[in-house]
């Protein structure tokens, strides 16, 4: 008899655990599915982030490429304008040697010529 009362009052005992671990089995079940969820929308976000950031560094870097062509364009102009000048300064230079020079190799060939 006395087991009898003992099953009677284990088996409300157990029904209470067995639905307690059922509560928390759900539980369980409903957190991972949240945790998946939450896991999505981060790797969705991360993803987003990464595309922000690699069109911004690509943007920089092409303002950054952009900005060493100018750079070397403007001293690639300076340096032709002073190539320029220098070759028309000799340029000049040789004009005038050739000029002053004319006139005596003039008349060295007139004085060969004249000799008899």
């Amino acid at each position: 008899m006395k087991e009898a009362a003992q099953t009677t009052v284990a088996d409300p005992k157990v029904s209470k655990i067995i639905k307690s671990l059922f509560e928390l089995e759900n539980n369980i079940d409903s957190l991972n599915e949240k945790v998946a969820d939450i896991k999505k929308t981060l790797t969705s976000k991360t993803q987003s982030e990464l595309e922000a950031l690699k069109s911004q560094v690509t943007q920089m870097a092409i303002k950054e490429a952009e900005s060493i062509i100018l750079e070397t364009k403007a001293r690639a102009e300076q340096q032709s304008k002073k190539i320029v000048a220098e070759g028309e300064a000799k340029l000049a230079k040789l004009k005038s040697t050739v000029e002053s020079k004319s006139n005596e190799a003039v008349d060295s060939v007139v004085s060969t010529i004249l000799k008899p």
